[in-house]
């Protein structure tokens, strides 16, 4: 690891707040368990909840929801859980690539790799992605269970903190 890695992970935040967004037609708070997750994970991390809300998968209303969450000065992270697929009601990169200010490649890139070790080929059906809005990060994760465990504990909650730290300028 380079030294400016590890001088930008020292000096890094340690305790982020984060918003969860579910993309889903039938979830609840009560059985979405992939939000659940990323609450917990996140939470043991040390981080903060804001705010955890379960949108439609409607375009019109994923963005409305982005452009709401990022606009708020107390927010690092806002991690979204579903939509991603590649079913006719699947539209969350859609709705959310057009607002984003800087696109992050590589978190997909890096998810579908590490997926591929778990599913093999069938990760090609994940769109997950990431970027920047303003100053928040803003992760469009898979619904499943499986999917989320994967991004949340190999990728997520171990960068963050160096990620904020980057978004900030």
């Amino acid at each position: 690891m380079s030294s400016s890695t590890q001088e930008h992970r020292q000096s890094a935040p340690s305790r982020l707040r984060f918003s969860v967004l579910t993309i889903s037609d039938t979830r609840t708070l009560e059985n979405d368990h992939s939000g659940q997750l990323i609450c917990s994970s996140m939470a043991t991390a040390g981080h903060e909840l804001v705010q955890r809300q379960i949108v439609p998968d409607e375009p019109l209303q994923i963005a409305s929801h982005v452009c709401q969450l990022t606009a708020e000065d107390n927010l690092d992270v806002l991690l979204m859980t579903g939509g991603t697929g590649i079913s006719p009601r699947d539209r969350t990169p859609e709705a959310v690539a057009p607002l984003l200010d800087v696109e992050l490649p590589g978190f997909g890139e890096l998810f579908r790799m590490l997926s591929y070790a778990e599913i093999g080929p069938a990760t090609m059906l994940s769109r997950a992605l990431a970027g920047r809005r303003g100053s928040v990060l803003v992760f469009c994760l898979p619904g499943s269970r499986a999917a989320v465990s994967l991004a949340v504990e190999k990728i997520l909650v171990p960068e963050l903190p160096h990620l904020v730290h980057h978004s900030r300028g």
